[in-house]
């Protein structure tokens, strides 16, 4: 008897699952995306954005080269507008370092050159007794001096020998001359004295 009930039983559930069950007939491929955000979104917005980084790129480079151009050409004319001056004073500095060479061969000239009044007290100081000078030519090569010696004549040329050598012995004179020489020696007729001229060469200028 359980055992009829039992098999009534399952028979039963059998039944009712088998006509619960129907065939699957949905075509996945026809029925429309469910998806929230969609794949081929994130693929149109890569794109997009790659396009406006491009873009961007593009425009700030071009936005460069004008300003670059725009300056190049504010510095060319600047140049054509400065250049007559530029040249101008170009010339003016040569001009003015020729100037300046003039000038300092003329300082060093002067530094050279002993002081005038020096050497007339140097002279006057180490005359001898019997000898006058009667005139002091200082020119760029040297000095030129001019007198003349008292006493007998027979005595006087030794008198004139012995002060060219006193001159060529004096240190003062020796440290700007560096030579001294009879350039004239003759007598006067009327008085009877010797007519002197002396020249001391001076020493070249250190460059």
């Amino acid at each position: 008897m359980l055992s009829l009930l039992k098999k009534k039983t399952e028979s039963a559930a059998a039944t009712s699952q088998a006509t619960a069950w129907h065939p699957n007939f949905r075509n996945y491929e026809r029925l429309p995306d469910i998806k929230v955000v969609r794949t081929m979104f994130f693929v149109n917005m890569g794109g997009i954005a790659t396009a406006c980084a491009v873009l961007a790129f593009f425009v700030l480079s071009e936005y460069h080269y004008y300003t670059l151009n725009n300056q190049l050409a504010a510095m060319d004319a600047r140049i054509s507008r400065d250049k007559k001056g530029s040249e101008q004073a170009i010339a003016l500095f040569k001009k003015f370092q020729e100037e300046e060479k003039k000038v300092q061969e003329v300082e060093s000239f002067l530094l050279a050159r002993p002081a005038f009044s020096d050497l007339l007290i140097h002279f006057g100081n180490t005359l001898p007794r019997n000898i006058a000078l009667t005139s002091f030519d200082l020119r760029d090569n040297g000095l030129t001096l001019r007198g003349i010696v008292r006493g007998a004549p027979e005595l006087a040329s030794g008198e004139l020998t012995a002060y060219v050598d006193q001159l060529r012995a004096d240190k003062m004179l020796s440290a700007l001359f560096d030579e001294i020489s009879q350039t004239d020696v003759s007598r006067n007729p009327v008085t009877g004295r010797l007519n002197i001229e002396l020249f001391l060469r001076s020493k070249p200028a250190k460059k």
